[in-house]
């Protein structure tokens, strides 16, 4: 490939990941990592758990320091962010006024939390958590006889919801669904975790939603339901989602579905542009539906993918859908794609602490599963998954029979 340069549009997990591979893949041309942020690429995980909690400094989180950046001779922009995606040009335009040409592009923009147009929540006592500086923020209003209410049942508001109680405040979480991570994990899981919150304290509010936010004369956020019910907090957390930063790609007229839109070798619909992590969507290689991962595996691994795509020697980049949490301690960890799944079949545990879920499709082929602080029999739901193995659910609900005698297919 030419010595022409390589710039990174976000430099979040999935970009530098993109810029590190380029390096360590032996590419000697010029790399240019634009981010936003005044930080270097750093891991988002901890931000819900140890940084926010005071176990951890924000910067215990950094992935590649500025330092080692500059080392690998990566021209890294901290702060500045790209305004404009000249396409005919190729050149991307800055924040800071000025521009820089590309060979190749690799958007890697991330996303943002999602903010519901509703009244108030625009006013200080309201937190969102995807940044370090957000996490600093929120972590200055957790504490004994503070009250934090938690707007989302998904896994950042169920970790924040965590992390909280174990600094000492009160915790309400309002779902408005039925039952927490509805969208991400089968009935079974979402009972256990409820079951895990609710040990800990958490007054859980199902089918619950806000209405409004009102401030008190001292700053303190009221969350109004649905309801009319009232909730004085200290701080009214929003954990509703994440949309994708996608608004630079749009306006370029790169094709784009609530996302991204990137084939498997992570190739946008525009000439020399690639996506990779929050920002991009792929299509499902079993179902062709348009999916966007959230996660911190799928970002490394499709940051390198995309770099790797961006040289000319990628291979079709395949997701595992690994997501992990950890919560009070214990370690969530979910494989394959829940989406896929007709049935859930639990397996009894000798510590009710522990979990293991097995989702399988209309044919009984293993397609995901969740474990609970059950590593061994992850190991063996990913063998599953990969081989697309039948299994019995009445083998897999028996404790006394080994797991992995439940395939017979």
């Amino acid at each position: 490939m030419s010595a022409d340069a390589i710039v990174i549009v976000g430099a979040g997990q999935a970009g530098g990941w993109a810029a590190t591979t380029l390096r360590s893949r032996g590419f000697v041309g010029r790399v240019v990592l634009l981010g936003d942020e005044p930080h270097a690429p750093y891991e988002r995980p901890p931000l819900s758990k140890a940084v926010l909690g005071g176990q951890a400094p924000a910067e215990s989180t950094e992935l590649f320091s500025a330092q080692r950046l500059a080392e690998l001779d990566i021209a890294f922009h901290p702060g500045i962010a790209a305004t404009r995606l000249r396409l005919a040009d190729k050149r991307v335009e800055t924040s800071d006024g000025a521009s820089v040409s590309y060979a190749k592009l690799i958007l890697c923009m991330g996303g943002r939390p999602v903010v519901p147009p509703l009244p108030g929540v625009d006013s200080p006592g309201v937190h969102v958590l995807r940044t370090r500086d957000d996490a600093l923020r929120l972590r200055a209003r957790l504490g004994p006889d503070r009250h934090v209410v938690i707007v989302g049942g998904g896994w950042i508001g169920l970790e924040v919801a965590a992390t909280a109680r174990q600094a000492g405040s009160r915790v309400t979480v309002l779902e408005q669904a039925a039952r927490l991570c509805a969208r991400s994990v089968q009935p079974g899981v979402s009972a256990h975790l409820a079951a895990l919150h609710g040990a800990h304290g958490v007054d859980l509010r199902l089918g619950a939603s806000l209405s409004a936010i009102h401030t008190l004369p001292d700053g303190r956020p009221v969350a109004e339901l649905s309801d009319g019910t009232r909730l004085t907090a200290d701080a009214v957390v929003l954990g509703v989602g994440l949309a994708a930063n996608d608004a630079l790609a749009r306006e370029a007229g790169i094709a784009c579905d609530r996302g991204v839109r990137v084939d498997a070798h992570c190739r946008t619909s525009a000439p020399d542009v690639y996506a990779a992590g929050d920002v991009a969507v792929s299509t499902h290689p079993a179902t062709g539906d348009a999916m966007r991962l959230e996660s911190w595996q799928n970002a490394q691994d499709q940051g390198m993918a995309a770099a790797l795509a961006a040289l000319g020697e990628s291979a079709p980049y395949a997701p595992t859908g690994a997501v992990w949490s950890e919560q009070y301690g214990a370690m969530v960890q979910i494989v394959g794609f829940p989406a896929l799944a007709q049935c859930e079949v639990l397996r009894p545990q000798a510590d009710r602490r522990m979990l293991l879920s097995v989702s399988l499709d209309a044919a009984g082929r293993a397609v995901a599963g969740v474990a609970v602080d059950a590593p061994r029999e992850l190991r063996q739901l990913r063998k599953w998954i990969a081989q697309g193995a039948v299994l019995d659910p009445a083998l897999v609900q028996r404790p006394d029979v080994p797991l992995a005698s439940a395939q017979i297919g």
